[in-house]
């Protein structure tokens, strides 16, 4: 049943992204490039655009990248939910590979656009199961990252640490403003 609630959440997230794309003005820039080794590890949810797969959690939501032998990313999910227990789960990102009339061709080369899917392993062949996850402002030392998607319905403000220096996150918002995002639906996440 918890797969199944996963499936489903997936198919809803890229049916809003496919919905939302239409309505996008301009193409959504990413960083040049990402190190995912350097991505790797703990990185703690300090903002976002609320959305109905993390309905659930109350706070403390973080998420673990572990690079693997094949390429992929394993990714883990955890928050805290109303009840005080913790929700997870756990998923996959890999490059996005390029496409020739909507059939990948080959590995990705574009390392800031990533495609990330919480569907059962044996679903990965399913291009529909992966959801964009581009990564559109990351400084040098990776002290924290913004994702976001092509259609902007879905924004995440990521940081290395359970807080965010106030100048970060001014340079975050006025940069977000500019690739046309809307911050004043940012929900605040709360850490301890």
């Amino acid at each position: 049943m918890h797969k199944m609630r996963h499936i489903l959440v997936t198919a809803s997230l890229l049916a809003v992204t496919a919905l939302g794309s239409a309505q996008a003005t301009e193409a959504l820039t990413t960083v040049p490039a990402v190190d995912l080794k350097r991505y790797q590890g703990r990185w703690y949810q300090i903002a976002y655009y609320p959305n109905v797969f993390q309905r659930q959690c109350v706070g403390n939501t973080t998420a673990d990248y572990r690079l693997l032998m094949t390429g992929q990313v394993e990714v883990t999910n955890r928050c805290s939910t109303a009840d005080g227990g913790v929700s997870q789960v756990i998923g996959a990102a890999r490059l996005k590979p390029p496409k020739f009339f909507g059939v990948p061709v080959a590995k990705g080369t574009d390392s800031a656009k990533l495609e990330v899917r919480f569907a059962p392993s044996f679903l990965a062949w399913l291009n529909a199961v992966w959801a964009p996850y581009w990564v559109i402002q990351l400084p040098e030392d990776y002290r924290y990252a913004v994702v976001g998607e092509p259609s902007r319905e879905f924004l995440w403000i990521l940081s290395r640490t359970p807080t965010l220096a106030a100048s970060d996150r001014a340079a975050i918002e006025a940069r977000l403003v500019e690739q046309g995002y809307d911050v004043g639906k940012l929900k605040e996440e709360p850490q301890q």
